[in-house]
């Protein structure tokens, strides 16, 4: 017992448990969707969420990084500055952003709200406002590695819309406006929560300065690209696929492959979570060395990891596909020949080169290189975009879409080894003998831990 309640403290476990309650919930609401939504009309609900992530992508990106990396070895006259100039951009940037939207669906009303992204042109603006606080709160408690209620938040948000989802697919039929409004309505509530508790630093707004937001505003400028280029390389497929022929039925189908690979991001983003924080206050206080043995550790157990996740998804993909949306999506499409399994298992294999590819990325920003690690997405988004374009207008194919994912990505390893080991002179060996003593060590704790509990 004693054991169960350490494990419950430790912050990788935390974190990890926020993204489990992300992504199971959101897989879970996703199926229950797909399965009561005709083709086409899941095909603008997956297309509002994806242009909704990619905007904000940009929004948290301009301070997001930038806050975490400096909170972490911020004094608290400083650390209140900061927090205040993240709210305070945050708000300016969602302001100018949903007035942006809001005109485009203005100016082109007739075309916008005849089209398949028209959920998104009316009602992201109002999205934008509702979900601010509480994601600016995310970040703050991720840089004062305060994982409990991170995820206190998370299973609120998460949990209220599936609930509702519930509620549609079971009770009450609703349409796909009913279910957007319910998800801003969750969205507020989950907002308020945030602001009454204090952990948003809405409060803080007249205690930034000049100088926090020119620091925040400096680093971010190449971290908002970075974000932004990440979010592309996965929102871009969907977008390049909605503009072809084959259209938002196409988008619908291609969404599944996408919704499993979230499987193999929940212990990822958990463990950059934690790793990024760390990682920069190593390079705050010029501890390069710490900074290599973070990234070798982080990186050899997630690749470990990452291998026995692949191969379970790349096993077990029909039945995965058939579980999240039906049977009617594990055979071939009739009309676009797609087969949604085939595309899971290269998903899976691109799944093995996520872990180098992340990892490199945050070791980048920790050592304040944001503008080299923008460099690295820059690239991989304009491989990715012509491996999309070559795939969709030339040969009319997902499973080529799919596989330009593995191109880039090879791309972006290669890229972030070479810059990062200019900065540190790597040992690449090292990477997966850390990777075993992380595991090693781990499993003497848990056999250590059950000796003692055996012989009290």
């Amino acid at each position: 017992m004693k054991m169960l309640k350490k494990l419950a403290r430790e912050d990788n476990f935390l974190s990890l448990m926020g993204n489990v309650v992300i992504a199971v919930l959101g897989l879970l609401g996703f199926a229950l969707l797909a399965r009561s939504l005709s083709l086409d009309v899941f095909g603008e609900w997956v297309l509002f969420i994806t242009g909704g992530t990619f905007v904000e992508m940009f929004r948290f990106g301009i301070t997001n990084t930038g806050l975490i990396r400096f909170l972490a070895g911020a004094d608290d006259a400083s650390r209140t500055k900061y927090i205040g100039s993240n709210a305070l951009i945050g708000i300016c940037a969602t302001i100018l952003i949903s007035l942006g939207i809001a005109l485009c669906y203005h100016i082109f009303h007739d075309t916008l709200s005849n089209s398949a992204y028209k959920l998104f042109f009316k009602w992201y603006p109002i999205l934008a406002f509702l979900n601010l606080p509480w994601n600016n709160a995310l970040v703050v408690l991720q840089a004062d590695r305060k994982y409990d209620r991170m995820l206190l938040i998370k299973t609120m948000n998460s949990g209220l819309f599936f609930l509702t989802i519930l509620v549609h697919f079971f009770f009450v039929e609703m349409e796909l406006k009913q279910l957007v409004v319910a998800l801003l309505v969750i969205n507020g509530l989950t907002s308020l929560m945030t602001i009454f508790l204090g952990w948003d630093g809405t409060k803080l707004i007249t205690k930034a300065s000049a100088e926090t937001n020119r620091t925040l505003l400096n680093f971010g400028k190449y971290t908002t690209f970075t974000l932004m280029g990440s979010n592309i390389l996965v929102s871009a497929d969907t977008v390049i696929i909605s503009l072809s022929a084959m259209g938002s039925s196409a988008v619908a189908l291609y969404s599944i492959p996408l919704k499993l690979t979230e499987l193999l991001q929940i212990p990822l983003r958990s463990f950059v979570a934690t790793a990024f924080p760390k990682m920069s206050k190593a390079s705050i206080q010029g501890n390069l060395v710490e900074v290599k043995e973070l990234f070798y550790t982080y990186s050899g157990a997630l690749t470990y990891l990452f291998m026995a996740l692949s191969l379970g998804v790349f096993v077990f993909a029909e039945l995965l596909v058939f579980v999240l949306s039906g049977e009617q999506y594990v055979q071939a499409s009739p009309e676009s020949g797609a087969n949604v399994v085939a595309i899971v298992r290269v998903f899976a294999l691109y799944g093995l080169l996520l872990p180098l590819d992340r990892m490199t990325g945050i070791a980048l920003d920790s050592i304040n290189k944001p503008k080299i690690n923008s460099i690295k997405v820059f690239v991989m988004v304009v491989a990715n975009i012509t491996g999309d374009l070559v795939a969709v207008f030339m040969f009319e194919s997902l499973f080529l879409v799919a596989v330009a994912s593995i191109v880039f990505t090879l791309i972006g390893i290669a890229l972030g080894m070479y810059y990062l080991n200019k900065e540190l002179s790597l040992e690449y060996r090292t990477i997966f003998s850390n990777g075993l003593e992380f595991y090693k060590t781990m499993f003497k704790k848990v056999t250590r831990a059950r000796f003692a509990v055996a012989n009290k």
